[in-house]
Protein backbone atom coordinates (compact mmCIF):
# COMPACT_ATOMS: atom_id res chain seq x y z
CA UNK A 1 0.00 0.00 0.00
CA UNK A 2 3.04 2.25 0.00
CA UNK A 3 2.15 3.54 -3.47
CA UNK A 4 -1.48 4.28 -2.63
CA UNK A 5 -2.94 7.29 -0.90
CA UNK A 6 -2.83 6.01 2.66
CA UNK A 7 -5.36 6.72 5.40
CA UNK A 8 -4.72 8.96 8.37
CA UNK A 9 -3.33 7.48 11.54
CA UNK A 10 -6.75 8.15 13.02
CA UNK A 11 -8.58 5.04 11.84
CA UNK A 12 -12.06 6.49 12.26
CA UNK A 13 -11.37 8.89 9.38
CA UNK A 14 -10.25 6.34 6.79
CA UNK A 15 -13.38 6.53 4.69
CA UNK A 16 -13.09 10.30 4.53
CA UNK A 17 -9.55 10.00 3.23
CA UNK A 18 -10.58 7.69 0.43
CA UNK A 19 -13.44 9.98 -0.50
CA UNK A 20 -11.14 12.96 -0.69
CA UNK A 21 -8.79 11.06 -2.95
CA UNK A 22 -11.74 10.07 -5.11
CA UNK A 23 -12.21 13.70 -5.98
CA UNK A 24 -8.78 13.84 -7.61
CA UNK A 25 -9.22 14.26 -11.33
CA UNK A 26 -7.31 15.60 -14.26
CA UNK A 27 -8.15 19.22 -14.86
CA UNK A 28 -8.99 20.84 -18.16
CA UNK A 29 -7.12 23.63 -19.94
CA UNK A 30 -7.78 26.05 -17.09
CA UNK A 31 -5.30 24.09 -14.97
CA UNK A 32 -2.37 25.75 -16.71
CA UNK A 33 -3.40 29.21 -15.60
CA UNK A 34 -2.05 28.22 -12.20
CA UNK A 35 1.40 27.89 -13.76
CA UNK A 36 1.33 31.50 -14.89
CA UNK A 37 0.09 32.81 -11.56
CA UNK A 38 2.68 30.90 -9.59
CA UNK A 39 5.42 32.32 -11.77
CA UNK A 40 3.81 35.73 -11.66
CA UNK A 41 4.08 35.86 -7.89
CA UNK A 42 7.81 35.34 -8.17
CA UNK A 43 7.98 37.83 -11.01
CA UNK A 44 6.16 40.55 -9.09
CA UNK A 45 8.43 40.03 -6.10
CA UNK A 46 11.50 40.16 -8.33
CA UNK A 47 10.28 43.37 -9.92
CA UNK A 48 10.70 45.32 -6.71
CA UNK A 49 7.54 47.38 -6.94
CA UNK A 50 6.92 50.37 -4.71
CA UNK A 51 6.87 49.57 -1.00
CA UNK A 52 4.61 52.53 -0.43
CA UNK A 53 2.03 51.22 -2.86
CA UNK A 54 1.84 47.68 -1.52
CA UNK A 55 1.64 48.92 2.05
CA UNK A 56 -1.70 50.62 1.46
CA UNK A 57 -4.61 49.44 3.57
CA UNK A 58 -6.65 48.19 0.64
CA UNK A 59 -3.89 45.88 -0.56
CA UNK A 60 -3.17 44.64 2.96
CA UNK A 61 -6.85 43.92 3.51
CA UNK A 62 -6.96 41.69 0.43
CA UNK A 63 -4.50 39.16 1.89
CA UNK A 64 -6.28 35.85 2.52
CA UNK A 65 -6.12 33.62 5.67
CA UNK A 66 -2.69 32.06 6.11
CA UNK A 67 -1.48 28.45 6.26
CA UNK A 68 0.84 27.11 8.99
CA UNK A 69 3.90 25.18 7.78
CA UNK A 70 5.43 22.34 9.76
CA UNK A 71 8.81 24.05 10.13
CA UNK A 72 7.53 27.52 11.03
CA UNK A 73 8.34 29.38 14.24
CA UNK A 74 6.88 32.68 15.27
CA UNK A 75 9.18 35.65 14.96
CA UNK A 76 9.12 39.43 14.63
CA UNK A 77 7.77 40.92 11.42
CA UNK A 78 10.64 42.57 9.53
CA UNK A 79 10.67 46.31 9.14
CA UNK A 80 10.31 47.89 5.72
CA UNK A 81 13.64 47.27 4.04
CA UNK A 82 15.50 44.41 2.41
CA UNK A 83 15.00 41.09 4.15
CA UNK A 84 18.11 39.75 5.85
CA UNK A 85 19.88 36.92 4.05
CA UNK A 86 18.53 34.57 1.43
CA UNK A 87 15.03 33.24 0.89
CA UNK A 88 13.51 29.95 -0.22
CA UNK A 89 9.83 30.24 -1.09
CA UNK A 90 7.59 27.56 -2.58
CA UNK A 91 4.95 28.88 -4.96
CA UNK A 92 2.10 26.47 -5.61
CA UNK A 93 -0.61 26.97 -8.22
CA UNK A 94 -3.91 25.24 -7.54
CA UNK A 95 -6.32 24.09 -10.25
CA UNK A 96 -9.32 24.63 -7.97
CA UNK A 97 -12.15 26.45 -9.74
CA UNK A 98 -14.31 26.99 -6.67
CA UNK A 99 -15.57 30.57 -6.78
CA UNK A 100 -13.68 31.33 -9.98
CA UNK A 101 -14.92 32.89 -13.20
CA UNK A 102 -17.14 30.72 -15.40
CA UNK A 103 -14.48 30.77 -18.13
CA UNK A 104 -12.40 28.37 -16.03
CA UNK A 105 -15.11 25.72 -15.78
CA UNK A 106 -17.89 24.77 -13.31
CA UNK A 107 -17.72 26.76 -10.09
CA UNK A 108 -18.60 23.69 -8.02
CA UNK A 109 -15.50 21.82 -9.20
CA UNK A 110 -13.61 20.38 -6.24
CA UNK A 111 -10.32 19.62 -7.95
CA UNK A 112 -7.39 20.95 -5.94
CA UNK A 113 -4.19 19.70 -7.55
CA UNK A 114 -0.98 21.70 -7.43
CA UNK A 115 -0.44 21.65 -11.18
CA UNK A 116 2.37 24.11 -10.75
CA UNK A 117 5.10 23.83 -8.13
CA UNK A 118 7.92 26.38 -8.30
CA UNK A 119 10.76 27.21 -5.95
CA UNK A 120 11.90 30.82 -5.71
CA UNK A 121 15.45 31.14 -4.37
CA UNK A 122 16.99 34.50 -3.51
CA UNK A 123 20.72 34.56 -2.84
CA UNK A 124 22.14 35.60 0.53
CA UNK A 125 23.68 38.75 -0.94
CA UNK A 126 20.58 39.57 -3.05
CA UNK A 127 22.63 39.52 -6.25
CA UNK A 128 20.69 36.81 -8.06
CA UNK A 129 17.45 34.82 -8.02
CA UNK A 130 16.11 31.66 -9.58
CA UNK A 131 12.62 30.25 -10.18
CA UNK A 132 12.75 26.46 -10.54
CA UNK A 133 9.77 24.55 -11.96
CA UNK A 134 8.75 20.98 -11.08
CA UNK A 135 6.57 19.29 -13.76
CA UNK A 136 3.12 18.34 -12.50
CA UNK A 137 3.52 14.68 -13.61
CA UNK A 138 6.82 14.15 -11.80
CA UNK A 139 6.80 11.11 -9.50
CA UNK A 140 8.15 11.82 -6.01
CA UNK A 141 8.24 10.33 -2.54
CA UNK A 142 5.72 12.02 -0.23
CA UNK A 143 6.55 12.08 3.51
CA UNK A 144 4.04 11.82 6.33
CA UNK A 145 1.99 15.00 6.28
CA UNK A 146 -0.28 16.64 8.85
CA UNK A 147 -3.93 16.67 7.84
CA UNK A 148 -5.45 20.18 7.98
CA UNK A 149 -8.62 18.55 9.33
CA UNK A 150 -6.82 16.69 12.11
CA UNK A 151 -4.64 13.58 12.32
CA UNK A 152 -2.00 12.85 9.74
CA UNK A 153 -1.36 11.05 6.45
CA UNK A 154 1.11 8.24 6.04
CA UNK A 155 4.10 8.49 3.74
CA UNK A 156 3.98 7.27 0.13
CA UNK A 157 6.91 6.01 -1.91
CA UNK A 158 5.83 7.23 -5.35
CA UNK A 159 3.06 9.61 -6.38
CA UNK A 160 2.82 12.56 -8.75
CA UNK A 161 3.86 15.80 -7.11
CA UNK A 162 0.60 17.49 -8.10
CA UNK A 163 -1.39 15.29 -5.70
CA UNK A 164 0.27 16.72 -2.59
CA UNK A 165 -2.01 19.75 -2.33
CA UNK A 166 -5.16 17.62 -2.23
CA UNK A 167 -3.52 15.06 0.00
CA UNK A 168 -2.35 17.34 2.78
CA UNK A 169 -2.62 20.97 1.70
CA UNK A 170 0.13 23.52 1.14
CA UNK A 171 2.13 22.30 4.14
CA UNK A 172 2.34 18.81 2.61
CA UNK A 173 3.60 20.18 -0.71
CA UNK A 174 6.32 22.09 1.17
CA UNK A 175 7.36 18.99 3.14
CA UNK A 176 7.51 16.98 -0.09
CA UNK A 177 9.74 19.48 -1.88
CA UNK A 178 11.97 19.82 1.19
CA UNK A 179 12.49 16.04 1.20
CA UNK A 180 13.02 16.00 -2.56
CA UNK A 181 15.59 18.80 -2.65
CA UNK A 182 17.16 18.73 0.82
CA UNK A 183 16.36 22.43 1.26
CA UNK A 184 14.61 24.22 4.08
CA UNK A 185 11.65 26.22 2.76
CA UNK A 186 10.20 28.59 5.37
CA UNK A 187 7.94 30.58 3.00
CA UNK A 188 5.10 29.35 0.81
CA UNK A 189 2.18 30.68 -1.20
CA UNK A 190 -0.78 28.95 -2.83
CA UNK A 191 -1.90 30.97 -5.82
CA UNK A 192 -5.34 31.03 -7.42
CA UNK A 193 -5.69 31.58 -11.15
CA UNK A 194 -8.59 34.04 -11.02
CA UNK A 195 -6.22 37.02 -11.11
CA UNK A 196 -4.42 36.19 -14.34
CA UNK A 197 -6.38 38.64 -16.45
CA UNK A 198 -6.12 41.54 -14.01
CA UNK A 199 -2.38 41.01 -13.56
CA UNK A 200 -1.58 41.10 -17.26
CA UNK A 201 -3.90 44.05 -17.73
CA UNK A 202 -2.33 45.92 -14.81
CA UNK A 203 0.89 46.42 -16.75
CA UNK A 204 -0.90 47.41 -19.94
CA UNK A 205 -0.34 44.05 -21.64
CA UNK A 206 2.63 41.72 -22.03
CA UNK A 207 4.46 41.48 -25.39
CA UNK A 208 5.05 37.93 -26.62
CA UNK A 209 6.75 36.66 -29.76
CA UNK A 210 5.26 33.81 -31.83
CA UNK A 211 7.72 32.13 -34.21
CA UNK A 212 5.15 30.00 -36.03
CA UNK A 213 1.35 30.02 -35.95
CA UNK A 214 -0.42 28.71 -32.84
CA UNK A 215 -3.67 26.80 -33.35
CA UNK A 216 -5.48 25.30 -30.37
CA UNK A 217 -9.18 24.41 -30.55
CA UNK A 218 -9.24 23.38 -26.89
CA UNK A 219 -8.57 26.92 -25.67
CA UNK A 220 -9.61 28.83 -28.78
CA UNK A 221 -6.08 30.18 -29.17
CA UNK A 222 -5.15 31.18 -32.73
CA UNK A 223 -2.17 33.51 -33.13
CA UNK A 224 -0.18 34.28 -36.27
CA UNK A 225 3.59 34.50 -36.27
CA UNK A 226 4.83 37.87 -35.02
CA UNK A 227 4.64 39.96 -31.86
CA UNK A 228 1.42 40.21 -29.85
CA UNK A 229 0.72 42.35 -26.79
CA UNK A 230 -1.57 40.21 -24.64
CA UNK A 231 -3.73 41.36 -21.75
CA UNK A 232 -6.79 40.07 -19.93
CA UNK A 233 -8.52 37.10 -21.52
CA UNK A 234 -6.09 36.96 -24.45
CA UNK A 235 -3.18 36.49 -22.03
CA UNK A 236 -5.18 33.84 -20.22
CA UNK A 237 -5.74 31.89 -23.43
CA UNK A 238 -2.08 32.10 -24.40
CA UNK A 239 -1.06 30.59 -21.07
CA UNK A 240 -3.69 27.86 -21.17
CA UNK A 241 -2.64 26.47 -24.52
CA UNK A 242 -0.80 23.16 -24.59
CA UNK A 243 -1.86 21.57 -27.87
CA UNK A 244 -0.83 24.68 -29.82
CA UNK A 245 2.80 24.91 -28.69
CA UNK A 246 5.93 22.77 -28.95
CA UNK A 247 5.10 19.07 -28.99
CA UNK A 248 1.75 19.54 -27.27
CA UNK A 249 3.03 18.33 -23.90
CA UNK A 250 3.21 19.91 -20.46
CA UNK A 251 6.99 20.35 -20.52
CA UNK A 252 6.88 22.54 -23.62
CA UNK A 253 3.98 24.48 -22.15
CA UNK A 254 6.29 25.37 -19.24
CA UNK A 255 8.78 26.73 -21.81
CA UNK A 256 6.00 28.91 -23.23
CA UNK A 257 5.08 30.22 -19.80
CA UNK A 258 8.70 30.99 -18.95
CA UNK A 259 8.77 33.10 -22.11
CA UNK A 260 5.73 35.01 -20.84
CA UNK A 261 7.15 35.42 -17.33
CA UNK A 262 10.45 36.74 -18.65
CA UNK A 263 8.59 39.30 -20.74
CA UNK A 264 6.44 40.20 -17.74
CA UNK A 265 9.58 40.80 -15.64
CA UNK A 266 10.96 43.15 -18.28
CA UNK A 267 7.63 44.94 -18.52
CA UNK A 268 7.31 45.38 -14.77
CA UNK A 269 10.88 46.63 -14.39
CA UNK A 270 10.43 49.16 -17.16
CA UNK A 271 10.08 52.82 -16.32
CA UNK A 272 6.59 52.84 -17.83
CA UNK A 273 5.39 50.50 -15.08
CA UNK A 274 7.43 51.48 -12.03
CA UNK A 275 6.76 55.18 -12.55
CA UNK A 276 2.99 54.63 -12.76
CA UNK A 277 1.43 54.35 -9.25
CA UNK A 278 -1.83 53.01 -10.70
CA UNK A 279 -0.03 50.09 -12.36
CA UNK A 280 2.00 49.34 -9.24
CA UNK A 281 -1.12 49.35 -7.09
CA UNK A 282 -3.05 47.13 -9.54
CA UNK A 283 -0.21 44.59 -9.58
CA UNK A 284 0.02 44.45 -5.80
CA UNK A 285 -3.74 44.03 -5.44
CA UNK A 286 -3.86 41.29 -8.10
CA UNK A 287 -1.19 39.30 -6.26
CA UNK A 288 -2.40 39.64 -2.67
CA UNK A 289 -6.02 39.10 -3.65
CA UNK A 290 -5.32 35.76 -5.34
CA UNK A 291 -3.09 33.78 -3.00
CA UNK A 292 -2.98 32.02 0.36
CA UNK A 293 0.24 32.55 2.27
CA UNK A 294 2.10 30.64 4.94
CA UNK A 295 1.99 32.25 8.40
CA UNK A 296 5.59 33.37 7.90
CA UNK A 297 4.66 35.23 4.71
CA UNK A 298 1.24 36.55 5.71
CA UNK A 299 2.36 40.14 6.09
CA UNK A 300 2.49 42.92 3.53
CA UNK A 301 5.65 44.10 5.28
CA UNK A 302 7.33 40.73 4.74
CA UNK A 303 6.33 40.72 1.07
CA UNK A 304 7.68 44.24 0.74
CA UNK A 305 10.99 43.30 2.37
CA UNK A 306 11.45 40.51 -0.18
CA UNK A 307 10.63 42.89 -3.01
CA UNK A 308 13.15 45.43 -1.72
CA UNK A 309 15.85 42.74 -1.55
CA UNK A 310 15.21 41.84 -5.19
CA UNK A 311 14.48 45.15 -6.83
CA UNK A 312 18.05 45.80 -8.06
CA UNK A 313 18.85 42.32 -9.41
CA UNK A 314 19.94 42.49 -13.03
CA UNK A 315 17.66 40.74 -15.53
CA UNK A 316 20.45 38.37 -16.58
CA UNK A 317 20.72 37.21 -12.97
CA UNK A 318 17.05 36.12 -12.78
CA UNK A 319 17.01 32.50 -13.97
CA UNK A 320 13.91 30.48 -14.87
CA UNK A 321 14.78 26.76 -14.91
CA UNK A 322 12.90 23.48 -15.29
CA UNK A 323 14.24 20.51 -13.30
CA UNK A 324 15.80 17.77 -15.47
CA UNK A 325 13.40 14.86 -15.97
CA UNK A 326 13.07 11.77 -18.13
CA UNK A 327 10.06 9.78 -19.21
CA UNK A 328 8.64 6.93 -17.14
CA UNK A 329 5.36 5.03 -17.21
CA UNK A 330 2.55 7.52 -16.63
CA UNK A 331 4.73 10.57 -16.10
CA UNK A 332 8.31 11.75 -15.60
CA UNK A 333 11.07 11.20 -13.06
CA UNK A 334 14.16 13.13 -11.99
CA UNK A 335 17.32 12.64 -14.04
CA UNK A 336 20.42 12.07 -11.92
CA UNK A 337 22.99 13.37 -11.16
CA UNK A 338 21.82 16.58 -12.84
CA UNK A 339 18.83 16.92 -10.50
CA UNK A 340 20.87 16.61 -7.29
CA UNK A 341 23.60 18.86 -8.69
CA UNK A 342 21.04 21.60 -9.31
CA UNK A 343 19.84 21.66 -5.72
CA UNK A 344 23.29 21.24 -4.26
CA UNK A 345 24.13 24.50 -6.05
CA UNK A 346 21.02 26.15 -4.62
CA UNK A 347 21.84 24.89 -1.11
CA UNK A 348 25.36 26.32 -1.49
CA UNK A 349 23.81 29.64 -2.56
CA UNK A 350 25.69 29.58 -5.85
CA UNK A 351 24.49 31.62 -8.86
CA UNK A 352 23.03 29.36 -11.54
CA UNK A 353 24.19 29.46 -15.16
CA UNK A 354 22.22 27.65 -17.86
CA UNK A 355 24.04 25.64 -20.53
CA UNK A 356 21.03 23.93 -22.13
CA UNK A 357 18.37 25.23 -24.49
CA UNK A 358 15.24 27.17 -23.60
CA UNK A 359 13.28 23.98 -24.32
CA UNK A 360 11.37 22.49 -27.24
CA UNK A 361 8.52 24.97 -26.86
CA UNK A 362 10.49 28.12 -27.64
CA UNK A 363 13.21 29.42 -29.97
CA UNK A 364 15.48 32.47 -29.88
CA UNK A 365 13.85 35.71 -30.99
CA UNK A 366 15.64 36.82 -34.18
CA UNK A 367 14.47 40.39 -33.58
CA UNK A 368 15.69 40.66 -30.00
CA UNK A 369 17.12 44.07 -29.07
CA UNK A 370 20.87 44.32 -29.52
CA UNK A 371 22.95 46.42 -27.19
CA UNK A 372 24.83 49.21 -28.92
CA UNK A 373 28.55 48.59 -29.26
CA UNK A 374 30.61 50.71 -26.86
CA UNK A 375 32.19 53.81 -28.40
CA UNK A 376 35.95 53.43 -28.57
CA UNK A 377 37.90 56.18 -26.81
CA UNK A 378 40.43 58.20 -28.75
CA UNK A 379 43.96 56.80 -28.44
CA UNK A 380 46.01 58.38 -25.70
CA UNK A 381 49.52 59.46 -26.59
CA UNK A 382 52.08 57.54 -24.60
CA UNK A 383 54.12 59.48 -22.07
CA UNK A 384 57.78 59.93 -22.93
CA UNK A 385 60.12 57.35 -21.50
CA UNK A 386 62.62 58.90 -19.11
CA UNK A 387 66.29 58.56 -19.92
CA UNK A 388 68.12 55.67 -18.32
CA UNK A 389 69.68 56.51 -15.04
CA UNK A 390 73.09 55.56 -13.85
CA UNK A 391 72.13 56.07 -10.23
CA UNK A 392 73.12 52.80 -8.52
CA UNK A 393 70.47 53.36 -5.83
CA UNK A 394 67.58 53.50 -8.33
CA UNK A 395 64.97 50.71 -8.09
CA UNK A 396 64.11 48.81 -11.28
CA UNK A 397 60.44 49.12 -12.28
CA UNK A 398 58.99 45.94 -13.80
CA UNK A 399 57.70 46.28 -17.35
CA UNK A 400 53.96 46.53 -17.85
CA UNK A 401 52.18 43.50 -19.31
CA UNK A 402 48.99 43.02 -21.32
CA UNK A 403 48.50 39.45 -20.13
CA UNK A 404 44.99 38.96 -18.65
CA UNK A 405 44.62 38.08 -15.02
CA UNK A 406 43.06 34.65 -14.61
CA UNK A 407 39.77 34.81 -12.75
CA UNK A 408 37.24 32.15 -11.96
CA UNK A 409 33.64 32.99 -12.82
CA UNK A 410 31.35 32.58 -9.79
CA UNK A 411 28.44 30.19 -9.85
CA UNK A 412 27.59 26.74 -11.14
CA UNK A 413 27.03 25.84 -14.79
CA UNK A 414 24.05 23.47 -14.86
CA UNK A 415 23.68 20.35 -16.96
CA UNK A 416 22.37 20.75 -20.50
CA UNK A 417 19.36 18.71 -19.37
CA UNK A 418 18.17 21.72 -17.35
CA UNK A 419 16.15 23.88 -19.74
CA UNK A 420 15.15 27.48 -19.16
CA UNK A 421 16.09 31.09 -19.75
CA UNK A 422 17.04 34.27 -17.97
CA UNK A 423 14.74 37.26 -17.71
CA UNK A 424 16.83 39.23 -20.20
CA UNK A 425 16.53 36.57 -22.93
CA UNK A 426 14.04 37.21 -25.72
CA UNK A 427 12.42 34.04 -27.02
CA UNK A 428 9.52 33.14 -29.33
CA UNK A 429 6.85 30.47 -28.96
CA UNK A 430 7.26 27.53 -31.30
CA UNK A 431 3.67 27.23 -32.51
CA UNK A 432 1.84 24.07 -33.54
CA UNK A 433 -0.97 23.95 -36.10
CA UNK A 434 -4.01 21.68 -36.16
CA UNK A 435 -2.64 19.53 -38.95
CA UNK A 436 0.29 18.59 -36.72
CA UNK A 437 -1.83 17.61 -33.73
Amino acid sequence: MSDQLRPRTNGSQNLKTVARHGRLKKSNAAVTVAKFLAGSLAVVLVSGFSVGAIATYDVAASVQPSVHLANETNGPVPSIGAIDGGVNMLIVGSDSRVGQDAAFGPKDSTGDLNDVTMLLHISEDHSNASVISFPRDMFVSIPSCPDPEGGSFRAMSSQKINTTLTYGGLACTVLTVEKLTGLSIPFAAEVQFSGVMSMSSAVGGVPVCVASRIEDEYTGTFLDAGEHVLAGYDALQFLRTRHGVGDGGDLTRINNQQLFMSSLVRTIKSADTLSDPAKVYALAKAVTGNMRLSDSLNSVTTLASIAVALKDIDLDQVVFAQVPTGSTTGGVKAVQPAFDNLFEAVAADQPLALSGTTGRGTVADPNAPVEAAPVEAAPVEAAPVPAATTDPTATEVPAATDAPVATEAPGVVLSESVTGQTADEYTCTKGRTLENQ
